[in-house]
């Protein structure tokens, strides 16, 4: 379960991004670090331009640590009977194996809980944070890919790769899949947040689109995780499902002006 860096049918400039002294910086942490670098300049930038507000680092810290206990929980949970008889497996946490709903679910209450607290406007800023969570998903996909997690199933086709965790099969890279697609939301969300007609529209189609995304590029997946109904019914599916339904029954009461959100 531990997930290295890839070294394999790859340039070792990749393999070992950092490498002195036997002191290792792992490309998925890297990928980590420099998406919630990047998303964190783009918050601050339009929480400031947007309305007019200083953002603390204490907000950024309170979502890393959220998304971070959030990650780590539900990967834990895909399979618990392996982690209870593997306890010491539970100390290794930078080195990969985060789930990205699981960081999802935990950091959206707490940003609503801190947003009320400070008395920010919760809507427009949701609208921000829902760019900002691409940004740092998309980088965070790549350092997936090189750490040769989250992969998909078997295939012969020309995009097949092959990881250290695939036993010596080409599988699809959905990884990347993943990312390009989170890139054309990016663009995408831009585009909304420019021209949208009320707050909250922007939040609202990012978690309707990234879930039907999502739920579609599961089924590609080939990385042996829990299921709800087993081999049917991913745990991100069915989150995914969730999601959507949720984000249609909101997306319409906002539209309407029927829900007040300060």
């Amino acid at each position: 379960m531990h997930r290295d860096l890839f070294h394999f049918n790859l340039p070792d400039l990749l393999a070992n991004f950092i490498h002195v002294e036997q002191v290792i910086v792992y490309t998925y942490a890297f990928c980590i670090a420099l998406g919630s670098l990047v998303a964190t300049l783009y918050t601050k930038w339009s929480a400031k331009k947007d309305l007019g507000i200083e953002l603390s680092n204490s907000f950024f810290y309170m979502i890393f640590i959220a998304g971070f206990i959030g990650g780590k929980l539900f990967y834990y949970l895909e399979k618990p009977l392996f982690y209870w008889n593997n306890p010491s497996l539970l100390l290794d946490n930078f080195s990969g194996g985060f789930v990205f709903y699981g960081s999802f679910v935990t950091c959206i209450p707490t940003v609503i809980w801190y947003l009320n607290k400070k008395k920010i406007a919760i809507l427009p800023m949701l609208d921000i944070l829902a760019i900002t969570t691409l940004i740092a998903h998309c980088l965070g996909r790549i350092g997936c890919f090189c750490a040769g997690c989250c992969y998909g199933l078997p295939t012969h086709s020309f995009l097949g790769v092959i990881f250290p965790t695939s036993n010596n099969i080409s599988v699809h890279p959905t990884q990347l899949y993943e990312a390009i697609i989170l890139l054309y939301l990016i663009i995408f969300l831009l585009i909304i947040k420019k021209y949208k007609s009320f707050n909250g529209q922007v939040f609202i189609l990012y978690l309707s689109t990234y879930a039907l995304c999502r739920a579609f590029l599961e089924l590609f997946r080939g990385d042996k995780r829990g299921y709800i109904i087993d081999g049917y019914l991913s745990h991100s599916q069915f989150i995914a499902f969730l999601l959507l339904i949720i984000s249609l029954f909101f997306y319409k009461k906002l539209k309407q002006n029927k829900l007040i959100l300060k």
